[in-house]
């Protein structure tokens, strides 16, 4: 499901998923693919969130080619500095070509960052819409909270 449809399902849920990506000015998250030999993999990488989509653009590595190979993805918002919030979403990848949405997104991704333009070198960037299927949203009162409040979430269960 695109992202306006989990956020029009659950929208306070994705309200805090929002939160928690853009915590540092910048969409910031891991995101875990599964390498060929169907083992896990972990890279840093920048999620673009829009009205409709979840969205990033991939640079030619490990992550885009498991991407492109298997859509599988987890997605878990970067820690945050005063407590152990965080936002987790699964699902699969899906890549853009639609020239129109690669030049929007390249000028969100610029203008999210302080840039006057999008990188030069973004055209060999490969763009991909994360479809959401299940989400794990955790709020805790700080460090060391011994009763963190757990939100799940499944397209099934919708």
């Amino acid at each position: 499901m695109r992202w306006s449809d989990f956020a029009a399902r659950r929208p306070q849920l994705a309200a805090e998923g929002r939160r928690l990506l853009y915590q540092y000015g910048v969409g910031l998250a891991f995101l875990a693919t599964t390498r060929r030999d169907g083992g896990p993999r972990v890279h840093p990488m920048c999620p673009l969130l829009t009205q409709s989509d979840l969205f990033a653009f991939l640079v030619a590595s490990p992550k885009r080619r498991d991407l492109r190979r298997d859509a599988r993805y987890a997605l878990h918002s970067f820690p945050a500095d005063q407590n152990e919030d965080a936002f987790y979403v699964t699902g699969r990848a899906i890549r853009v070509i639609d020239e129109e949405t690669v030049d929007v997104l390249a000028n969100q991704f610029a203008s999210e960052r302080g840039m006057s333009a999008p990188p030069a070198d973004l055209a060999a960037w490969e763009l991909f819409a994360f479809q959401i299927e299940s989400c794990l949203l955790t709020i805790t009162s700080g460090h060391g909270d011994s009763a963190p409040r757990h939100t799940v979430w499944h397209e099934r269960s919708d």
